[in-house]
């Protein structure tokens, strides 16, 4: 149950994201923090946004066309009229919701709204989750108030916007966040050695093909301890069971797991891919992984997204042409065969988390909205540009707070 709402003046605000998990996620959260704060709060997705789930009950979702912007003629003229259509039905919701400003959390969906809240004059600013600033962001980057980001660098964004960055995270979900505080799970030679094995909302093949045969392969020390979590696709869940089966490998398999929470604070290891809100559950509760980046990622951002983790000492990453059995054992034997090395990693981990990304960015956004004297504040402050580099928000807090 949530804490009674805080005293103030109640805003409107409008989220924008794209229709997959890695837009929405921090979009839900920072919906949830907004509510919570008092204030009214929407949503502007596309059809598939709004049908996934862990949207909040509160959250009213609004479904406007999206079109892309790709080089063939053809599909240009059609994405540039879905984009001018969603603009238009964007400025009706904005004439009666009224936002004092507009977030985009990137993807083609949020495009329309961002820009209709430009042509209205509504504060926009636009929070990037990995380490690339994505095609969408990069267009709108120039013309928006702020940019949010959840990496200390990221890549593809111009030097010269680096005064109105402000360095955030990527918010997670409360039920994992609340993991935060508690130690890392016993880890000793004679503990159950509990892995967690996940590729994203609908699982990968490549590791229903690598990951059982890998862990069969390590010595008897850690594969006769082993306990194994694997979210697996539809199609690959028999035939990995069977290979589990096999290698005397006890191991639960399924194609979506509820309480995704609960295993986290389980297990002792993480195998699977780099996405933005996967690494930043991983650094929110401290725990190691072997990650493996799409390769087709959008400019290769998941292994832009390993680099700080992997730098830190709390991960490892392997490319997928080089993601064989082989090499998957030799890295789990490199992380866990000591058990102070595991413990190690976990925290370094924890280290990189930026636990308080969903607060610091309702902060950001309530600063868009605010009295005069405090929009003054915001903008005379030289957090961030004095440096040339990202200013946290709580720094931006402190500054505003010492002017005051």
């Amino acid at each position: 149950m949530n804490s009674p709402r805080p005293a103030g003046v109640s805003r409107h605000y409008v989220l924008a994201a794209g229709g997959t998990g890695g837009h929405l996620i921090p979009a839900f959260a920072l919906a949830v923090e907004l509510d919570r704060r008092g204030h009214h709060v929407a949503l502007v997705t596309d059809e598939r946004g709004a049908k996934i789930p862990g949207k909040p009950d509160f959250l009213p979702a609004h479904v406007l066309p999206a079109g892309r912007l790709g080089k063939n003629p053809v599909a240009l003229a059609k994405g540039l009229s879905a984009i001018w259509r969603g603009r238009s039905m964007a400025l009706r919701l904005f004439d009666s919701f009224e936002p004092s400003c507009v977030v985009g959390f990137g993807g083609y969906p949020a495009l329309p709204a961002l820009l209709a809240a430009q042509a209205a004059k509504i504060p926009t600013l636009i929070h990037e989750q990995n380490a690339v600033l994505g095609r969408v962001n990069r267009f709108l980057a120039k013309r928006v108030d702020a940019i949010a980001t959840a990496y200390h660098e990221v890549e593809r964004l111009d030097p010269k916007l680096w005064g109105k960055v402000r360095l955030v995270g990527n918010p997670v979900r409360p039920e994992v966040l609340s993991l935060r505080g508690q130690p890392f799970p016993a880890f000793t030679e004679d503990s159950l050695f509990r892995v967690l094995v996940t590729g994203g909302s609908q699982g990968a093949s490549i590791l229903a093909d690598v990951v059982p045969d890998g862990l069969a392969m390590l010595p008897p020390a850690l594969r006769q301890r082993l306990q194994v979590t694997q979210q697996c696709r539809p199609e690959d869940l028999e035939a990995v069971r069977a290979r589990y089966a096999s290698h005397g490998i006890p191991a639960e398999l399924g194609t979506y797991f509820q309480d995704m929470a609960s295993r986290l604070a389980e297990a002792h290891l993480f195998i699977g891919r780099a996405g933005a809100s996967t690494i930043a559950e991983l650094t929110a509760v401290g725990r190691p992984a072997i990650l493996i980046p799409l390769p087709i990622a959008t400019d290769d951002h998941q292994a832009v997204n390993t680099r700080e983790m992997v730098k830190a000492g709390g991960a490892r990453a392997i490319r997928q042409t080089g993601f064989t059995p082989k090499e998957l054992a030799k890295q789990i034997q490199t992380m866990a065969l000591h058990p102070e090395t595991l413990g190690n990693a976990a925290h370094a981990a924890w280290n990189c988390g930026l636990p308080d990304a969903v607060s610091d960015l309702a902060d950001l956004v309530e600063s868009f909205g605010a009295s005069p004297i405090m929009d003054v504040i915001r903008m005379t402050s030289p957090i961030g540009a004095a440096a040339g580099a990202p200013a946290s928000a709580a720094a931006t807090r402190s500054a505003q707070e010492h002017r005051s």
